[in-house]
């Protein structure tokens, strides 16, 4: 049967989540509606990555199967044809930008080898960043932001990162970068690994504006680490400053 990955941006202000859910709308029920008008057909979307509600995305993925081959649906000619006529359905701040067809047994989530996020971080008063970036304008030291930015690639267990009652059979993450980025009025942090637990990057930036701000020490911030404890980080990060920035696959 073939299989077909969807690479799409998307501003997620307005829904509550990526990965569909009950009495909510969500990225993946918009796309799986514009895939059925196309198709005649109900599609079921696979998702690589949730994001919680007000989350964004530079490149994020869906895969999904068919019985027959897309040139058969409402006018559609190719994968590029069929790019051009979901945008024109979609609404304005979901952005499709690949289809492609893959190996049959390829695998948007479990395939994944990294996922990158950028969460932004305004100092000045901007109402344009209002959706996009989280204010906060205090006073905070960018060394001791990037001692704790490196501390965390010397990790693995992100269970103090990890809300209670997950239903994840591990707490284990490899950190591939862990940076901050600083700007004349935005600074960004930079984290990437293999995999992320829920609310995981909002809980890093929390809990490292803490230490940024001399409310935390670098010993109380590897003792929070270290602890291995449910929810014993910070999470006050709000969802819009964070963007699911790139996910890298192997050749599929």
């Amino acid at each position: 049967m073939p299989r077909y990955f969807i690479e799409i941006s998307y501003k997620g202000t307005c829904y509550s989540g990526f990965q569909v859910q009950n009495n909510a709308n969500t990225i993946q029920a918009e796309v799986e509606k514009a895939l059925q008008i196309l198709s005649d057909n109900q599609i079921v979307l696979t998702g690589s990555s949730r994001t919680d509600a007000g989350v964004h995305a530079l490149q994020n993925y869906f895969h999904f199967d068919v019985n027959e081959n897309i040139s058969s649906w409402r006018g559609v000619k190719d994968e590029d044809e069929l790019v051009y006529k979901i945008n024109a359905i979609l609404p304005n701040d979901i952005a499709v930008h690949n289809i492609r067809l893959v190996r049959e047994n390829a695998h948007c989530r479990f395939d994944a080898l990294s996922r990158t996020y950028r969460y932004y971080i305004y100092r000045t008063k901007d109402p344009f960043l209002l959706e996009t970036a989280y204010y906060y304008p205090y006073v905070l030291s960018e060394n001791l932001l990037q001692e704790a930015a490196s501390l965390l690639k010397d990790y693995t267990d992100f269970t103090s990162f990890s809300k209670r009652n997950t239903q994840v059979k591990t707490f284990q993450c490899a950190l591939y970068e862990s940076y901050w980025e600083f700007g004349e009025k935005q600074i960004v942090y930079i984290v990437k690994a293999n995999r992320f637990l829920r609310g995981m990057v909002r809980a890093l930036v929390a809990t490292q504006l803490k230490v940024g701000r001399n409310k935390l020490t670098i010993e109380d911030f590897k003792q929070l680490i270290e602890s291995a404890e449910p929810a014993k980080a910070f999470f006050s990060a709000p969802a819009k400053g964070l963007f699911l920035e790139a996910i890298e696959y192997p050749v599929l």
